[in-house]
């Protein structure tokens, strides 16, 4: 029987080792994909690299310049050759360099990575918190007058597009009030300004936020409607136990797997949303950077700012997933029940025997 429980234990390790491996090469062959389809599409569309490199002197080169200068950048092979190329290198570390700020990519980057996870790290905590706590408000106040207020409230401005909610901010604080500054993340020679660097974090913080703070606290409040009706709190409210306790010591706790689970999956909306807020503060950022190399055709810095980016998508979706999978209560009465027949058919076995 020990041998059995062994075995079983043994086959339990191996299937979740395997589950995580399938994960992985759905991480990496995504990855893979992904690099093939930006670098495809980076190509087909129109425009002139050699503009980011020499700027205005590009179009005034002749045949025999241009064929020069693009087989300096490497841009005279097939495109299968190039990407190829760039793979190779791309495993040794060398990502080329950007054809703008002739620099190599990685450190041109380096330099904004700061300024995005800034931006976009604070906007998702306290994102997070805010969406938690309205929705422990919506529901202590559930179908009263401020929770009815606040879901229409709510509701609105979550229908208000970022790039437009941006303008308004800027216009208001920036243009009319002059209380916040409407560009930038920090004022030139201030860089080391902490207190400077907030007063430029504010404006941005808040479309960031705003623009997906309802929706998240909708699915929070969601989540508690439904626990607080779960049959658990009818027993805890007979025992005598407080509004209060019930809430903050089982309903929140109930909640917590869905809400990791939310805010897995909210990744790539608050990183897509950072990046539309940067563009619209000029804001230096990952979010800038990739729109001047797409528009530029600043190739590889497009090509490794898109890997970043759909490293960082890829990898919370694939986390969301795993989280969803394990927190699943029919995944888990599923095991729950295999572990029993299991345990029946040795049983079984023990008394035949």
């Amino acid at each position: 029987m020990n041998a059995n429980k062994s075995a079983r234990k043994k086959r339990k390790y191996k299937d979740k080792a395997l589950y995580y491996l399938k994960k992985l090469a759905l991480f990496v062959i995504s990855v893979f994909v992904l690099s093939i389809i930006v670098f495809w599409l980076s190509r087909l569309t129109p425009g002139d690299p050699l503009m980011a490199y020499y700027g205005e002197r590009a179009s005034q080169m002749g045949e025999a310049e241009r064929a020069h200068a693009l087989t300096r950048l490497g841009l005279d092979q097939p495109t299968l050759t190039q990407y190829i190329y760039w793979l190779k290198n791309a495993f040794e570390g060398d990502f080329g360099i950007s054809y703008k700020y002739k620099q190599p990519v990685l450190s041109v980057i380096a330099g904004r990575l700061l300024n995005t996870a800034l931006l976009g790290g604070i906007s998702f905590v306290l994102m997070f918190i805010l969406a938690l706590l309205l929705g422990i408000f919506c529901i202590w106040h559930e179908d009263r007058l401020a929770d009815k207020i606040l879901c229409k409230v709510g509701t609105i401005i979550s229908c208000i597009p970022e790039f437009w909610l941006s303008l308004v901010l800027i216009l208001v604080f920036a243009v009319i009030l002059h209380i916040a500054p409407s560009s930038g993340a920090y004022t030139i020679g201030h860089s080391g300004d902490v207190a400077d660097r907030i007063r430029h974090l504010i404006l941005p913080l808040i479309a960031v936020i705003l623009s997906h703070l309802w929706y998240y606290t909708y699915m929070i409040r969601n989540k508690l409607a439904e626990e607080v009706r779960e049959d658990y709190v009818l027993l805890a409210k007979a025992k005598g136990l407080s509004r209060r306790d019930i809430m903050f010591k089982h309903c929140i706790r109930g909640i917590l797997p869905a809400y990791f689970s939310i805010m897995a999956i909210s990744i790539p909306h608050v990183v897509g949303g950072t990046y539309i807020v940067e563009m619209l503060f000029s804001y230096p950022g990952i979010g800038t950077l990739s729109y001047e190399a797409a528009q530029l055709h600043d190739y590889n810095m497009l090509m490794v700012l898109c890997i970043i980016t759909g490293v960082v998508v890829i990898f919370f979706n694939i986390l969301s997933q795993i989280i969803n999978e394990r927190i699943d209560p029919r995944i888990k009465a599923r095991e729950k029940t295999e572990e029993i027949y299991e345990s029946l058919g040795e049983n079984g076995g023990v008394i035949n025997g």
